[in-house]
């Protein structure tokens, strides 16, 4: 069943009049044929889409990001990888199934696969807790990191979480202390690493696998130090800021890229990843071929000094 977003309801309605039409014209009696009409229909939702799909503001692009029809992790894992060798736990508290990874083939080049899972049902979410890892999902993910550093492997990123858990749990267990350790080992890593963000890009819990040589980002995703909807409510108070914080936030691709805070934009077909996963998988296959490509030619040295200055060097300030 075909899932629309609320700023995507006009095509929903042509959509819903087209399928009337042709069911009209299966079952009709009369020999009567309505493909001019159907035509014009079909050519009003190509135009139509392509007019809302031009012209998207930040709120709707961060709603775009979650949704539920997006591919996720796994997905993009299982179609752009080979060999893909999931592996489990932390060592010294659980398996958090938020965060996945293992060992995979990309074409020729082995490499480490890390990233954050969200679920399709309820009860999937449940299990992978809604893509909002625990402490031990980081812990895990740095065991994987380590291990990837040891046997000279690149490693590749995949963020997707609004955030990593903010319960009681998560909070006895260290959360904070766990991503901060990540940010400072992955800084640490003598190998190529490549963080992708494929839907939501969600604070510390985004950045706690997202140091990286070189960040990308899909062009419908989002990158934040907090939500719209959590800023709205600090600043202005008010559920109905939510689209003025998205754009006052710049967490769109395009001004990210503009900030410096992402490399490279990966495009979408019209209406989103969800619409041809081929399409984007394919997509992220080739440009993570070749930027690999210009990192594995780079020097341990010159890789480590240059992921340092790419996050020294982040942020803009001015004097009054």
């Amino acid at each position: 069943m075909k899932y629309y977003l609320e700023f995507e309801k006009p095509v929903a309605e042509l959509q819903r009049k087209l399928e009337e039409l042709k069911r009209h014209e299966e079952t009709s009696s009369l020999a009567i044929s309505f493909q001019e009409e159907i035509a014009l229909i079909e050519k009003k939702i190509q135009e139509t889409r392509e007019q809302i799909f031009s012209n998207l503001n930040a709120h709707q692009r961060v709603q775009l990001a979650r949704h539920p029809k997006r591919p996720y992790t796994l997905d993009y894992i299982h179609h752009i990888f080979s060999d893909f060798s999931e592996l489990h736990g932390d060592r010294l508290f659980g398996d958090d199934r938020a965060m996945v990874g293992g060992f995979a083939s990309l074409d020729d080049q082995k490499v480490m696969v890390v990233g954050t899972q969200k679920g399709r049902d309820t009860k999937e979410n449940i299990m992978r807790n809604f893509g909002s890892a625990h402490p031990e999902g980081y812990r895990k993910a740095l065991r994987l990191m380590k291990m990837a550093d040891k046997f000279s492997l690149p490693i590749v990123a995949f963020i997707d979480t609004a955030g990593a858990y903010p319960g009681i749990g998560a909070e006895e267990r260290h959360i904070a202390e766990a991503i901060a350790v990540n940010l400072r080992e992955m800084m640490l890593l003598e190998v190529p690493v490549i963080a992708i963000v494929i839907g939501e890009g969600g604070s510390g819990g985004a950045l706690g696998i997202g140091v990286a040589d070189k960040v990308l980002i899909l062009e419908n995703a989002y990158y934040s130090v907090i939500s719209p909807e959590g800023c709205a409510a600090i600043l202005w108070k008010n559920q109905s800021a939510i689209p003025k914080a998205a754009e006052s936030l710049r967490i769109t691709a395009d001004q990210l890229q503009s900030l410096k805070l992402v490399d490279d934009i990966i495009p979408e077909p019209l209406g989103g990843a969800q619409n041809d996963v081929d399409i984007v998988a394919d997509s992220i296959k080739s440009t993570l071929k070749s930027t690999l490509s210009s990192l594995l030619s780079t020097s341990k040295e010159d890789l480590m000094k240059n992921r340092y200055s790419k996050f020294r060097s982040l942020g803009r300030f001015v004097e009054a």
